[in-house]
């Protein structure tokens, strides 16, 4: 890319698509289940992930089309202010929203995909699909509905 820091001169609406997508560090923490304390809307993260999240890439296994299997995947460019509020703290997209800095092991700072992993942000080794999940619960469960 022509600007190599470009998070820190454009705002989150201009960003081009690869500069919008580069923004995801890979952590997953997006795609793990979460419980919201309906007094103080205090967000807590389960261990288990999205059904369609490959847990040791931590990436999405549809990607491009997860909304037509999980139709309540928050779709972030565009997002609510709310949806803002409701991502990991450490979510780059959070942070510039919040118009603060990458921290040093966000690839993009780094230069290196694998730091989400070894900084231990990431969901690798600490997340259980719902598939696994579910197949511990109900050996007929399936895949993909």
């Amino acid at each position: 890319m022509a600007d190599t820091k470009f998070w820190e001169t454009k705002s989150l609406d201009q960003l081009s698509e690869q500069e919008w997508e580069s923004l995801c560090d890979g952590c997953g923490l997006c795609c793990l289940h979460k419980l919201e304390d309906d007094a103080s809307g205090d967000i807590v993260y389960t261990a288990i992930a999205c059904r369609l999240l490959d847990t040791m890439t931590c990436r999405c296994q549809y990607y491009a089309h997860r909304r037509r299997y999980v139709p309540g995947c928050i779709q972030v460019r565009g997002a609510s202010e709310r949806d803002y509020a409701s991502l990991p703290p450490t979510c780059a997209y959070r942070l510039r929203w919040l118009d603060e800095p990458l921290p040093d092991w966000h690839p993009l700072v780094s230069g290196d995909p694998a730091t989400v992993h070894t900084a231990g942000i990431s969901v690798r080794d600490r997340a259980l699909s719902e598939r696994d999940y579910a197949r511990e619960i109900d050996v007929d469960a399936p895949l993909l509905d």
